[in-house]
């Protein structure tokens, strides 16, 4: 089993910063790809950055300069490091990843999600 921890969310004001993280643990052989996501109340969860094993990176329009998706490989955790927030980002944010459990077995995981809070 795998289980993905995110941590790093919270209130914070227009304008300011925050670091998300989400650790994946259990059994994994490599990690395919990790994204984060974002849902409000009554809306479809989003895709908001992702980023592959091998580092290529992707972002919705929305947060384009402002946000930063990395990886660690050996800890197997993504981080968003988010940037110039605005009202708009307010979301619960969560973790996926597509894990490698062996050469032909990938699984996708989602963390429990993390309040993010932008206040004005």
């Amino acid at each position: 089993q795998v289980q993905l921890v995110e941590s790093g969310g919270g209130l914070v004001q227009a304008g300011g910063s925050l670091r998300l993280s989400c650790a994946a643990s259990g059994t994994i052989s490599s990690i395919d790809y990790m994204g984060w996501y974002r849902q409000v109340p009554g809306k479809q969860r989003d895709m908001v950055a992702s980023i592959t094993g091998s580092g290529t990176t992707h972002y919705v329009d929305s947060v384009k300069g402002r946000f930063t998706i990395s990886m660690d490989n050996a800890k197997n955790t993504v981080y968003l490091q988010m940037n110039s927030l605005k009202l708009e980002d307010t979301a619960v944010y969560y973790c996926n990843a597509a894990v490698r459990r062996g050469p032909f077995t990938v699984i996708n995981y989602w963390g429990q999600g993390t309040q993010v809070t932008v206040s004005s």
